[in-house]
């Protein structure tokens, strides 16, 4: 799996020039529904160890996190994810929508 947790707005530039699809994940560390979700982004990760993900602690790297809003134009949420193709947002979802069933339906 070619995962990685960005920390800086430069490591989000480099994921998001990376080619195909990109699965990018925003995480609350204090938030108890973005846990569930957490596990499941990561239960998905496991079964399919050849996407390219990334995560951000919202918390922890507000400026990313500010950067994906802005970027994508797309209302911050925690948690959310987001599915990347050729530089533009195919799918995104939030909270309790987050499942490892609704991230493979996302990826077909």
């Amino acid at each position: 799996m070619a995962f990685q947790q960005l920390q800086s707005q430069e490591d989000l530039q480099e994921f998001l020039k990376k080619p195909g699809k990109l699965l990018l994940f925003k995480h609350s560390t204090v938030c108890p529904i973005s846990t569930s979700a957490h596990e499941q982004f990561h239960a998905y990760l496991q079964a399919n160890s050849d996407v390219e993900a990334a995560e951000v602690l919202v918390r922890e790297a507000r400026p990313v996190s500010n950067e994906i809003e802005e970027h994508f134009q797309i209302k911050h949420e925690s948690p959310q994810i987001f599915l990347i193709e050729d530089g533009a947002v195919s799918w995104h979802t939030s909270h309790w929508k987050i499942t490892k069933d609704a991230i493979e339906q996302a990826m077909k």
